[in-house]
């Protein structure tokens, strides 16, 4: 089975300086849901999904299920693809590890799966299915990790297929 992550294109800013409150001396960041989930793409996060989508149409075996985040800056960056994508709630910046993999259907599903979603959960689960570990692997605004699995003499193994930025196409 073949999983495509792709991080969203480059997004908006969110204004931190309503977000921002201190506490006895600490500073804590209070993110308002609703305005993360409503961030845009910027001119440059259109061009890098405008990028990477072309690369991917021309990989994506037929009947890929592609599955996004319900956040404004993931619709936008799979939109790129031209092609039908599922909106999954349970991938949204909140999401856990498990979400994906449950969501995915992996490693037992039949189909090819891309997930447009978030960091730091997309380099997460990169980091678990490749390393066994949970730590977060940094993945690039608008980048796709390529992931598959496989069975060799009878070991089941998760291969790096490619990796690929926006800003080297």
């Amino acid at each position: 089975m073949d999983l495509i992550l792709w991080r969203h294109a480059q997004a908006e800013d969110l204004a931190l300086d309503e977000a921002l409150s201190a506490e006895q001396g600490d500073v804590t960041i209070h993110i308002d849901p609703a305005k993360d989930l409503a961030r845009r793409l910027t001119s440059k996060g259109e061009r890098q999904a405008e990028r990477m989508a072309e690369w991917l149409n021309q990989r994506l075996p037929e009947g890929t299920r592609i599955l996004v985040s319900p956040a404004q800056r993931t619709q936008q960056t799979a939109l790129a693809l031209g092609r039908p994508f599922k909106t999954v709630k349970s991938l949204n910046p909140l999401a856990s590890v498990d979400d994906l993999l449950r969501a995915a259907k992996w490693p037992t599903g039949r189909e090819p799966v891309l997930i447009v979603g978030h960091q730091p959960i997309l380099g997460m689960l990169a980091a678990r299915l490749l390393t066994g570990n949970d730590f977060a692997l940094s993945i690039k605004k608008g980048a796709v990790w390529w992931l598959r699995s496989r069975v060799r003499d009878g070991v089941a193994q998760v291969t790096l297929h490619a990796v690929q930025g926006p800003d080297f196409l």
